[in-house]
């Protein structure tokens, strides 16, 4: 199953200067660990972002965000964008860090 290359190249851009990431191919998409957790990722052309309970409630208000579902239950914390949902680089950006600012929050592995 492809992913959206481009959205990858983007994704790329903002987390390459930082510490901490690796990258790795998973769920038929591909997805960067922050200190061996989860942070962002990208299933089909969404964007997957780990965010918390707590943000996720609010974000789920915005138009272009759902629950993270792709195998029929939903993942509590989880947010999927829709590719229109990351058309400008700023939007992006504010879901990416949203994911980082909750995933540094957590344990390394």
């Amino acid at each position: 199953m492809p992913f959206d290359r481009g959205l990858a190249e983007r994704l790329a851009e903002i987390i390459q200067c930082r510490a901490g990431f690796e990258q790795k191919k998973m769920f038929g998409g591909i997805g960067w660990m922050l200190n061996g957790n989860m942070c962002v990722g990208i299933y089909k052309d969404w964007l997957i972002t780990r965010i918390g309970e707590a943000a996720a409630t609010k974000m789920f208000k915005e138009r272009h965000v759902r629950p993270m579902d792709i195998t029929g239950k939903p993942m509590k914390g989880w947010a999927m964008v829709a590719p229109e949902g990351v058309t400008e680089d700023s939007d992006l950006n504010r879901h990416v860090e949203c994911a980082i600012a909750f995933v540094s929050t957590l344990p390394k592995k």
